[in-house]
């Protein structure tokens, strides 16, 4: 077919790039981990530095549950809220920590100026390790949610999953936990890191029709190692398509290929959440930058300071 026998509507398609013409509608928040040594704590703050001209609604530092890294988590969460001009979460555990022990620790957030928190139950250990509650612990992210709320007005979030939870045993098993949490004074949801749009789309379909109203983030996760993403899907049961693997296979050794390649993946994937009405985004940064900046500007976000 000659192209001037193309039907008009194939046309307008072919002429339209992807991200022409996005008004920058988003919001977005970045998740982190805590560094272990002082130079990986300097990367982070720049990291999070070059993040925060984005406006974010929020920065988020997971936990710890060790008690060492524990420490460490409240040292640096404090350091981001003393120093980064972007609101910062702190994750909160169950594992390993009585309630009066995790209640001195969300008080000592609260005295630190932070105000939101990431509620979880946490991992028992590797994959496949049944969760054991402390005896006199918090048994479960739903109690968590509801003893941080006894102690301050703090806003929460906690988290949900596209493609249940690996100990839930259906879908309604984990809906009804996350109803829960959302009963217990959970403000939103972030989801667990997923791959392909329709886990979230009928994740949210299911959520609506279970009658759960409250905002639910899908989390995002570039790519920065296929063989790391890989590892955590399994973890977690995150369905990796075959497509993925075979984008990415051979580009190990190809560190600035592989960078872009996982920039295009991680922008279209964006794009077509956005295009069903999608308009928050939390990215698992992993301490980098670049994947999640990137991604942002293509979806029209600017910085701050040149938006004006």
């Amino acid at each position: 077919m000659a192209p001037h026998q193309y039907p008009h509507q194939s046309l307008r398609f072919a002429e339209t790039p992807l991200f022409a013409g996005l008004p920058g509608d988003v919001r977005v928040s970045f998740e982190f981990f805590p560094p272990k040594t002082p130079k990986g704590e300097e990367n982070l703050m720049a990291c999070l530095h070059s993040l925060a001209t984005l406006d974010p609604d929020f920065v988020s530092l997971t936990y710890g549950a060790g008690g060492s890294t524990r420490a460490r988590s409240r040292e640096v969460a404090a350091r981001m809220n003393r120093e980064v001009k972007a609101p910062v979460a702190a994750h909160l555990t169950c594992v390993g920590a009585s309630k009066a022990e995790t209640d001195r620790i969300a008080d000592e957030f609260w005295e630190a100026g932070i105000r939101h928190i990431v509620a979880l139950r946490g991992d028992g250990g590797p994959p496949g390790t049944k969760f054991e509650p402390h005896p006199d612990g918090y048994a479960n992210a739903a109690e968590l949610v509801a003893g941080l709320k006894r102690l301050h007005p703090f806003e929460i979030s906690v988290a949900a999953y596209p493609e249940t939870h690996p100990d839930s045993p259906d879908e309604v098993a984990d809906l009804d936990n996350l109803k829960r949490k959302f009963d217990a004074g959970a403000d939103r949801a972030i989801t667990q890191f997923f791959f392909q749009s329709q886990s979230f789309f009928r994740f949210r379909d299911r959520a609506a029709a279970a009658g759960l109203d409250k905002q639910v983030i899908p989390g995002i996760l570039p790519v920065t190692n296929f063989e790391r993403t890989q590892s955590f899907a399994n973890a977690c049961g995150a369905e990796l398509p075959e497509w993925f693997a075979d984008l990415f296979a051979g580009l190990d050794a190809m560190p600035h290929a592989r960078e872009l390649v996982a920039a295009t993946v991680t922008a279209e994937f964006c794009r077509r959440l956005y295009a069903e009405q999608v308009r928050d985004f939390h990215f698992y940064t992993l301490n980098r930058s670049e994947l999640s900046y990137a991604t942002c500007h293509m979806l029209g976000l600017r910085p701050k300071e040149t938006a004006a």
